[in-house]
C-alpha cells in the first residue's frame, strides 16, 4: 500500500466518523469543521480523478423525477463543482450555487466551470451548518456525498421545493446517511413525497417540503 492509499483510506474512515458523529449531534461540526476543511484542501487537486464515472448516476435518477424545473437551485459541499455542473445541464433555466467549507475546492469548481454554465454557476465558501441565504431562498436543494445539517435545510428550502440528497457509493460512500434516518430528520420539518433511487453501485432520496397553507 502506497503513503497516498493509506491517507485516502483514513480520509474514508475519518469522513465516516464526522459523518456519524455530527448526525447524531450537530453541535460536534465545531470540533470537525476544520479537520473536514483542511482535507478537501488537500483533496482538491485530485478530487476529479477519484470520481467513478457513474458517481452521479443516482443524482440524475432522482432530478429526471422532478416535475417542475426549479428556478434558484443550490448545490450543497460542491466540492469541484461536478454535482452543481450536472444541476445546470439538467435544468438549463435555473441558476446554481455551488458552496462548500473548503477554499480550495471552490477556486477549483470556478477553474473549471465550462463557459456555456458560467452566467448560471456560480460558487461560494460557506459552512453548510449556517449558511448565508434567505430563508426559503430555494426550489431545489442537492446534497452529494455531504453531511446534512437538517435544520438549516429544512430553512433555506422553500415551501414547494425539493430536497436530493445522493450517495455515489450507496452505504460504502465515508458520507453516508441511511434514508430511514433521512426520513426521521426531515419530516418534522415539513418534508414529505419520499422517493428512492438506486444507479450506478449509488443511491439517492428525494423529498419535497410541504407547500405553505
Amino acid at each position: 500500500m502506497t503513503l497516498r492509499d493509506l491517507e485516502q483510506q483514513l480520509g474514508r474512515k475519518f469522513a465516516r466518523l464526522a459523518t456519524n458523529a455530527v448526525v447524531r449531534r450537530p453541535g460536534l461540526w465545531r470540533a470537525f469543521r476544520g479537520p473536514i476543511r483542511r482535507q478537501f484542501d488537500r483533496l482538491a487537486p485530485r478530487w476529479d480523478a477519484m470520481r467513478s464515472d457513474d458517481a452521479f448516476a443516482p443524482l440524475e435518477q432522482a432530478l429526471a423525477a422532478i416535475p417542475t424545473p426549479p428556478a434558484l437551485v443550490l448545490d450543497l459541499g460542491t466540492g469541484t463543482g461536478l454535482a452543481a455542473f450536472v444541476l445546470a445541464r439538467r435544468f438549463p433555466e435555473a441558476e446554481v450555487i455551488g458552496v462548500d467549507v473548503a477554499e480550495r475546492m471552490v477556486e477549483t469548481a470556478r477553474r473549471n466551470t465550462p463557459s456555456e454554465l458560467a452566467g448560471r454557476v456560480r460558487f461560494e465558501q460557506a459552512d453548510a451548518a449556517k449558511l448565508p441565504f434567505d430563508d426559503g431562498s430555494f426550489d431545489l436543494v442537492s446534497l452529494a456525498n455531504m453531511i446534512p445539517f437538517f435544520d438549516e435545510l429544512g430553512r433555506v428550502t422553500a415551501p414547494g421545493g425539493r430536497l436530493v440528497f445522493s450517495f455515489s457509493g450507496g452505504p460504502d460512500t465515508p458520507i453516508w446517511v441511511p434514508p430511514d434516518r433521512l426520513r426521521a430528520e426531515l419530516e418534522p420539518l415539513g418534508f414529505s413525497d419520499f422517493a428512492d433511487f438506486e444507479a450506478g453501485g449509488g443511491t439517492a432520496l428525494l423529498a419535497r417540503k410541504r407547500p405553505a397553507g
